[in-house]
């Protein structure tokens, strides 16, 4: 880990660095700056279906609740025109220069998430990795391969 994420209490990213939003994050690291920067913020952009069904990021033990906001909306998966303005809103203009962390099941939405909210003017938005689930695996299962539950990090479900 490079002393400047460190000392800053940002993510490291793996990988390049893609000029649209701050970068990918590793779950590990989402979670190490989540607990380390009280500023950091997790934004869950999956569905409530799958925040009912299939759980979401305890982070009770760094002393936050994730922000639960859709980008598509189950059950038409359309993309939901006031995600931006509503998330703006959630996080407030304090929030425009922390790290923001995208979550979803596997890391797509959660890129496109963080690309959308960084055209709106938050500096800081990181895509997690392999999502809550993760990647199918042979026996094409997700959560074990990959992503937050797979690696081992604290989650409940309803």
């Amino acid at each position: 880990m490079s002393d400047k994420a460190q000392e800053g209490g940002m993510p490291e990213i793996t990988g390049p660095h893609p000029g649209n939003y701050a970068g990918d994050v590793t779950p590990a690291e989402a979670w190490r700056v989540l607990r380390e920067n009280p500023d950091a913020v997790l934004v869950d952009v999956r569905t409530r279906a799958e925040w009912s069904f299939v759980g979401v990021p305890d982070l009770s033990a760094a002393g936050k609740e994730p922000v639960l906001m859709e980008w598509q909306l189950f059950p038409t998966m359309s993309l939901n025109p006031g995600f931006a303005a509503d998330l703006s809103s959630a996080l407030g203009q304090a929030r425009k220069n922390a790290p923001v962390l995208f979550l979803c099941r596997s890391g797509a939405r959660s890129r496109a998430a963080a690309i959308a909210m960084t055209g709106v003017g938050f500096s800081r938005c990181f895509n997690i990795l392999g999502g809550f689930e993760g990647d199918l695996d042979g026996m094409k299962h997700r959560g074990r391969q990959n992503g937050w539950k797979a690696a081992d990090l604290p989650w409940v479900q309803s």
